[in-house]
């Protein structure tokens, strides 16, 4: 079991425990870096069973980091950028020091993991024309409204 820091390595307090922020779930850099991993080889398509081979793992364990259940270590996810053909710091990009604590972002995280967000995030780039992109933003925004 691993005690939460309350404080940093300066001696400031931090605001808040690591239990009160994170709750039961995942820690937000874990789903981050899930998440980040998902949506590359999603880009690449790769199948789970593809890089779980590729890595020596089981494609059940390939979820498991994906959704954030497992923490990657730095040598696994070395190997996941290796394979994934994508530096490291791909994994972090969108992360800050401040996003780090917050679960503000679970709602939409939890989108992302979801078959829907992950097709939808696989075919939006593919609309080449900006004024049609920003049609469909606004018509979901109008939707979203009227719930």
């Amino acid at each position: 079991m691993t005690i939460p820091l309350e404080r940093d390595i300066e001696g400031s307090l931090i605001s808040g425990s690591a239990e009160s922020v994170r709750g039961d779930g995942p820690h937000p850099v874990d789903r981050h870096v899930g998440l980040r991993i998902r949506m590359r080889r999603k880009e690449m398509s790769v199948s789970q069973e593809r890089l779980a081979e590729a890595l020596g793992i089981t494609f059940q364990q390939v979820q498991k980091y994906e959704r954030g259940a497992n923490r990657v270590s730095a040598s696994k996810l070395w190997e996941i950028a290796t394979a994934l053909k994508t530096p490291v710091a791909y994994f972090y990009d969108g992360l800050s020091d401040r996003d780090a604590p917050a679960s503000n972002g679970d709602a939409a995280q939890d989108f992302m993991l979801s078959t829907d967000g992950i097709e939808l995030m696989a075919c939006f780039p593919r609309i080449a024309e900006p004024a049609i992109r920003r049609k469909i933003v606004e018509l979901v925004r109008v939707v979203a409204d009227e719930i």
